[in-house]
């Protein structure tokens, strides 16, 4: 793709997000995120259907042509993710973290296994029941992938919640960090042959082995690379040097972790928690902590845009038949069931030491979106007899997430904070 190409598409990407998100501001009034997802599906429903009246015009191809000029896989993972994880974690309070650090981490560790399993014990029952020939590693697969709430759907729709900020720390903590245990745990799982091509045989070894070094190795080095930029940014008062080092920052951690096969989410994670807390109480002056933040807060805005946009469009290229949409239809409940039983087996057995926000486990369970990564995941999995299978399945859960979970969310918070008073 040469470098013409990519700056049309650029172009056009980010001319689409603003007038969506212009029409979305004017009259249909959603949350952006939601609301650039549903004028995007509205768009690429319509470009089919003009498609199957009037095929000499082209639209289908089109759209599938220019879906297929990106690479959504590298695209977020290795480009968009560490930028937008960055700027979620510079706003997330550490001491709210540390003092939720149990169940975060049970939330982002055990429950993202059992969810796993959960949901790859359900499908595997039920999309055989409806006759597809799927094999365990298969679902278990989807269930990886499927099953880490996604930072950046869950933090959008979070800026606009009255949220307990006890609540508040446990949903964004959770999200921060469980996407980097799911990638590692999908790794492993795509590593023993999933997606039916390019298996590699991993003993138990190995599979320790690759979780340490992508797991804790992420972490050592976004504490370095924060630690390292801290020190550099604490002689200095100059805003725009200062922003740009932050900017630095995230692209040489995502590069090193790329490099080194560590975890990038995780790294960059931990970096921003340190500059958003440390940093910022540190090592910036007041008017260097509001610049960085009012340019993180726009390049957010900005990929978050361009990320839903795509999301909504990516449903064109997707074959949909019956036995399909069945799967579609079964693989959402399945989903919020593992989450339920994801969020409230831990939070129970920590209710014996630990007390928790009334109706946590309803606005946790509901809130837990899934979004890009979710997508970027499925993409990168090599061409298979289950992959378009997965593939359906992992767009309906995403857009039911986006759209039916992120405008309802509110009022499930309501009623949770309600009924606790």
């Amino acid at each position: 793709m040469g470098i013409e190409s990519v700056l049309n598409l650029a172009a056009f990407l980010v001319t689409m997000a603003a007038v969506f998100g212009y029409l979305n501001h004017r009259w249909l009034k959603l949350p952006h995120t939601v609301g650039l997802v549903v004028i995007a599906l509205f768009a690429s429903l319509t470009a089919l259907l003009i498609d199957a009246l009037i095929p000499s015009l082209g639209f289908g191809p089109a759209v599938r042509g220019t879906l297929t000029d990106i690479d959504l896989y590298d695209t977020l993972m290795k480009g968009m993710l560490g930028f937008l994880l960055f700027a979620g974690a510079l706003h997330v309070d550490l001491d709210d973290l540390w003092q939720r650090r149990w169940a975060i981490s049970i939330l982002a560790t055990v429950g993202i296994l059992t969810s796993t399993v959960i949901v790859g014990a359900m499908t595997y029952a039920g999309w055989r029941a409806l006759g597809f020939d799927v094999g365990w590693l298969p679902c278990l697969t989807f269930g990886a992938l499927i099953s880490p709430t996604d930072p950046i759907a869950v933090l959008s729709i979070l800026k606009r919640l009255a949220v307990p900020p006890t609540l508040e720390a446990k949903i964004a903590g959770e999200s921060l960090f469980n996407d980097g245990v799911g990638v590692v745990v999908f790794t492993v799982l795509a590593g023993l042959g999933a997606g039916g091509a390019g298996a590699v045989d991993l003993s138990p070894l190995a599979v320790v082995e690759l979780v340490v070094t992508e797991a804790v190795g992420g972490i050592v080095l976004g504490l370095g690379a924060g630690y390292l930029t801290y020190r550099l940014m604490r002689p200095l008062d100059e805003h725009n040097l200062e922003v740009m080092m932050t900017l630095a920052l995230v692209m040489a951690t995502t590069a090193i972790a790329v490099r080194w096969h560590l975890s990038g989410p995780l790294a960059v994670v931990v970096a921003g928690l340190f500059i958003g807390n440390h940093g910022a109480q540190f090592a910036m002056s007041a008017n260097t902590r509001d610049h960085i933040e009012r340019f993180w807060s726009l390049l957010d805005e900005i990929l978050n845009s361009v990320l839903f946009l795509i999301i909504g469009f990516e449903v064109v290229a997707l074959s949909l038949s019956g036995a399909v949409v069945l799967a579609v239809v079964l693989a959402i409940p399945v989903v919020l069931a593992a989450r339920f039983v994801a969020v409230a087996g831990p939070i129970t057995l920590l209710r014996r030491w630990r007390t928790f926000t009334p109706g946590a486990i309803p606005v946790l369970t509901w809130g837990g979106l899934r979004g890009g990564i979710s997508v970027a995941l499925v993409l990168s999995l090599p061409p298979s007899p289950v992959r378009e299978l997965l593939l359906a399945a992992t767009y309906g859960v995403v857009i039911f997430s986006i759209v039916v979970q992120g405008l309802t969310i509110e009022r499930v918070v309501r009623r949770s904070v309600a009924a606790a008073s």
